[in-house]
């Protein structure tokens, strides 16, 4: 009791969630009496970080720095604009295009808002486009970055549940795909409603040059997605291949990536990764805890008296996991929840662990664009000037776009193994 009340009230008082969640097991170990545990802590914090797969997040961090300072997200975005920009309202399907294009590289919405922000909004204010409608295109493509593989989400998921990676990452393509397709029905939509305008039109002469431009850049992609799943590599692997790919085409074949950048593109990386490892060797000390406090097991027992129906029990997932996601980033909440909720879907509903992963992966993403936290939904209003609440708003019908294709996915599990 003593725990919980101040893991609320550390909370309330915006302490980070990594020192939440040490202080809480702290605080635990001392208000029960058994301080001998405190000589087992360090040795919890530091089991929290070996793990091979988790190598992976560090890497992909690191490919997304690099991809940015060699040019290759500008190359993908030309090429996504000679694909389909010449449509009505071909900017917007073309910003989706590049975020697709992008989410298979970078893996996190804050970066992916960042980048398209600079590179499609621009553009779209200059063919006529109202601002608050590439902003809100914009934050919704970056939905796209926690849930096409790579995905640090996923990789967090299967650290967390002990399952693998790379299975992981095969089973997020088809609702990767999913949210992509259904966020293009929905760009058709508001252009009926908004009456967006014609793109340029491209020759085939034009289309020919934009591919071959960006076929160095689409090898990045096509290495790390074909490596997982021809078994060739794993994640950790294929994000390895990939950073050097990206050097040798960043620095020697578009000449864009100086040497003198690696040194920071490093940093950047490290302090970035050095924030989520710190947060997961916190976890592990939290799960600790939750384990001498049986809590997994009574929340077995409560949502038993509520259903037996396996079905209705990931409904209550998700309808839970929108609430926490309005109030704290995707990869705390994984860490907070699949260690209690986990054992629960398995063992007693009899879930597949890779079923409920895409369920609260999915889930915990629609977090990034509601408020009051809304990482994803204030870096796009920081980034292209829109206030928050507007984007918000215009962004709504991704958002339910989204729901429908996290309810396909809880009905449909088959959905899953179609890779």
């Amino acid at each position: 009791m003593i725990a919980g009340l101040s893991f609320v009230g550390l909370v309330i008082a915006g302490l980070p969630i990594a020192f939440i969640l040490l202080a809480v097991a702290i605080i635990y170990i001392l208000s029960s009496g058994n301080t001998v545990l405190l000589a087992s802590l360090p040795q919890q914090l530091f089991g929290g970080l070996e793990s091979y797969g988790l190598l992976a997040l560090p890497l992909f961090i690191l490919l997304g720095e690099l991809m940015n300072e060699g040019g290759i997200g500008r190359r993908l975005m030309g090429l996504a604009m000679s694909i389909i920009g010449s449509v009505r309202g071909g900017l917007a399907y073309v910003n989706l295009l590049a975020n697709v294009m992008m989410a298979s590289i970078l893996g996190s919405t804050v970066a992916q808002i960042t980048v398209m922000s600079r590179m499609a909004v621009p553009e779209m204010d200059r063919a006529g486009y109202p601002r608050d409608i590439s902003a809100a295109i914009t934050a919704a493509g970056g939905l796209l970055a926690p849930v096409i593989p790579p995905s640090m989400l996923f990789i967090i998921y299967g650290v967390v549940a002990q399952i693998s990676i790379g299975d992981l990452f095969v089973a997020g393509v088809v609702p990767g795909l999913m949210m992509a397709v259904s966020f293009f029905v929905v760009i058709a939509i508001l252009g009926r409603i908004y009456n967006f305008p014609e793109g340029e039109r491209y020759n085939w002469s034009q289309r020919f040059k934009a591919l071959f431009d960006a076929l160095p850049a689409v090898i990045i992609p096509v290495t790390i997605i074909g490596t997982i799943l021809g078994g060739i590599a794993t994640p950790t692997e294929s994000a390895v291949i990939a950073i050097v790919a990206s050097v040798l085409v960043g620095r020697f074949v578009y000449g864009e990536l100086e040497f003198s950048h690696l040194a920071p593109a490093f940093v950047r990386a490290a302090r970035g990764a050095a924030v989520v490892l710190f947060l997961i060797a916190a976890a592990q000390v939290f799960s600790w805890v939750i384990t001498f406090e049986n809590l997994p097991a009574t929340v077995a027992v409560f949502l038993q008296s509520l259903t037996e129906s396996p079905t209705v029990f990931l409904l209550l997932v998700v309808a839970l996991l929108l609430v926490l996601g309005m109030f704290t980033d995707p990869i705390p909440a994984i860490i907070l929840v699949v260690p209690v909720l986990l054992p629960v879907a398995t063992n007693v509903y009899g879930v597949d662990p890779f079923h409920f992963g895409m369920i609260v992966c999915l889930t915990l993403v629609v977090g990034l664009l509601t408020p009051p936290v809304g990482t994803g939904l204030f870096t796009a209003a920081l980034m292209t000037g829109v206030k928050a609440e507007r984007i918000a708003l215009m962004t709504m019908p991704f958002l339910l776009a989204t729901m429908a294709v996290i309810l396909a996915i809880v009905f449909f599990p088959v959905l899953l193994k179609l890779v």
